[in-house]
């Protein structure tokens, strides 16, 4: 299969995925997710990447991040494989990729997609069935966006800052969005675009992206060409 594009936009938010290979895990101990969370922080300021919201599980993250130039996201995920993976592997004795192949990130609209999407973030450990409520997670940014735990390595998005006209405001306004659960229809939007690679937001966005870019960030149409086609085919 060809390898699906990636778009890189600057000071366009990206919801990035990435997975252990073959599904294993990639954190082990307490001290895991401390250690990648530290290397994130650092290459976040190093490749000037604001990270609104994250979650660590087991055997995959996901990040909600606004890159400031078009290379900082590249630039950030293969910083975290050589800072974190290295470490990993030398504190376990282990060898070898830590990643199933290339992370997946898809281009988000503002407003109601990246409140979306923090809500699908760290709502994760509730669907997966570990925790009742997000906020007895650990290891994402909830506790930051909902309760104002201090948290360096976030940075909160524009439209998380309009939510409320300080702190406290905004943070129960962020804990209203979470009294009811995304629907069905838009988990399986925002799961399939990021895995496609391709863009969350509404029919204007995505023209806006395409003239930006100069190629389509829509989903191709398969299945079998029309006879005509067949016909006229070269062989």
């Amino acid at each position: 299969m060809p390898r699906q594009p990636r778009y890189y936009i600057s000071n366009i938010p990206q919801h990035v995925i990435q997975r252990g290979v073959d599904r294993q895990a990639i954190f082990f101990q307490p001290e895991d997710y401390k250690h990648y969370l530290n290397s994130l922080r650092a290459a976040a300021l190093k490749y000037d990447c604001k990270i609104h919201a994250y979650v660590l599980m087991a055997n995959h993250t996901h990040i909600l991040l606004t890159p400031g130039s078009e290379r900082a996201l590249p630039l950030l995920m293969q910083a975290m494989g050589r800072d974190f993976v290295q470490k990993l592997n030398k504190r376990y004795d282990r060898t070898g990729t830590l990643w199933e192949g290339r992370y997946k990130a898809s281009l988000v609209q503002n407003d109601f997609y990246v409140m979306a999407c923090h809500r699908y973030i760290e709502l994760n450990p509730v669907r997966a069935g570990i925790v009742t409520a997000p906020g007895d997670y650990p290891f994402s940014s909830y506790s930051h966006n909902a309760l104002g735990k201090p948290n360096p390595v976030l940075t909160v998005h524009q439209n998380y800052q309009s939510m409320g006209r300080n702190s406290l405001d905004r943070q129960s306004s962020y804990r209203r969005l979470f009294a009811d659960s995304l629907s069905a229809e838009l988990l399986t939007r925002i799961r399939d675009t990021t895995n496609s690679c391709l863009v969350l937001g509404n029919d204007r966005f995505k023209d806006q992206v395409e003239i930006m870019l100069g190629r389509s960030v829509r989903h191709k149409k398969t299945g079998r060409p029309k006879r005509s086609d067949k016909k006229n085919a070269v062989g």
